[in-house]
């Protein structure tokens, strides 16, 4: 269930449901996401939207100001999802690093045995 917290604003139920489908599209990524929390405030002419999100051994934060409403929701959700991305993808990017570097001292390898060879 997601926590909507409000400051100088009603919270109306298209308002809840904007929120509840953008925290819906972090779901693609197959992760259970633990209290959310999302806080609305309007100030002036600006609404400030902020988020945390609990996942498994981290926590997401994301803070947007626009003047409208559902531009600053999309910023927000947009700032979660590359979060999350960086996240899930980050294991991928470290064995692909690891590989890497793996593969240039096997070809040193070979390179010095060649030289070998050839000046005996």
């Amino acid at each position: 269930m997601i926590k909507i917290t409000s400051k100088n604003l009603e919270v109306t139920p298209l308002i809840r449901e904007r929120v509840q489908t953008r925290l819906n599209k972090l779901a693609r990524h197959d992760i259970q996401l633990l209290n959310p929390h999302v806080i609305i405030t309007q100030e002036k002419l600006l609404f400030k939207i902020e988020a945390t999100v609990g996942i498994p051994n981290h926590t997401l934060f994301a803070q947007a100001k626009h003047e409208d409403f559902y531009s600053a929701m999309n910023a927000m959700g947009q700032k979660l999802e590359k979060q999350l991305n960086r996240l899930t993808h980050k294991s991928e990017a470290q064995r692909y690093d690891t590989l890497k570097r793996q593969g240039e001292v096997v070809d040193t390898d070979i390179e010095n045995e060649e030289n070998h060879n050839v000046a005996a």
